[in-house]
């Protein structure tokens, strides 16, 4: 479990401002990596052309987690593959959001008045460290511009790692497919066998695994 952040609050709140920050999570289906969550709280004026991550491309995405992170208050949450295993994803990623909330109060110097995460469900009540009031909506990262740059940190940050891990284990493709189950991953995954950044607890692992 792995915390990132800024090390100093990229710009000056009024008194009594009300602060909102957004979360989103990336890597809940892929059969290795970790899975990587992501708080924002967003600078005034916001960087423009912000949207759900799947809906940009790499250059647009690059572009704005650039300008995010510079602008920006951020903080990331990375849970490995074994705590994945160990919790199941669900739990790993309500984990994964606790972890990137908690980075960025840290850097906040308190807490966010709410939290908006991108789904139905939140930590709360699910993670015992969890203490913020939270607003689950459904399709936030493509209408809540503040989850939709979690979901653009979330998701640089995630391809980033997996493009390092490819370096050391080249013959699963993770550099394109980011650990997906794409018919190249699994046919590396048959001829190799499972690495230890693959999650045993995913059936196509976990059949391998038994042979």
């Amino acid at each position: 479990m792995t915390v990132e952040s800024p090390s100093a609050l990229p710009f000056p709140l009024a008194p009594g401002e009300r602060v909102v920050a957004g979360v989103d999570e990336a890597g809940r289906g892929p059969l290795a990596g970790p899975v990587v969550a992501a708080a924002v709280v967003l600078c005034k004026p916001r960087p423009a052309g912000l949207d759900d991550s799947k809906k940009l491309s790499r250059s647009a995405r690059a572009l704005l987690e650039e300008r995010i992170k510079r602008r920006c208050l951020w903080a990331v949450g990375v849970v490995s593959p074994q705590e994945i295993d160990r919790l199941n994803i669900f739990g790993a990623t309500m984990l994964a959001m606790t972890l990137a909330v908690e980075g960025l109060c840290a850097k906040l110097g308190g807490d966010p008045h709410e939290v908006l995460v991108d789904g139905n469900l939140t930590p709360h009540g699910r993670r015992a460290e969890w203490r913020w009031p939270a607003r689950p909506i459904v399709g936030g990262d493509a209408i809540e511009p503040c989850i939709s740059a979690a979901s653009i940190i979330a998701k640089e940050h995630r391809d980033r790692l997996m493009r390092e891990h490819a370096e050391a284990h080249p013959h699963y493709g993770w550099e394109r497919n980011a650990g997906y189950g794409t018919p190249e991953h699994l046919a590396a995954l048959r001829q190799h066998g499972p690495t230890p950044l693959h999650r045993r607890s995913f059936a196509p692992v976990a059949q391998l695994v038994l042979l």
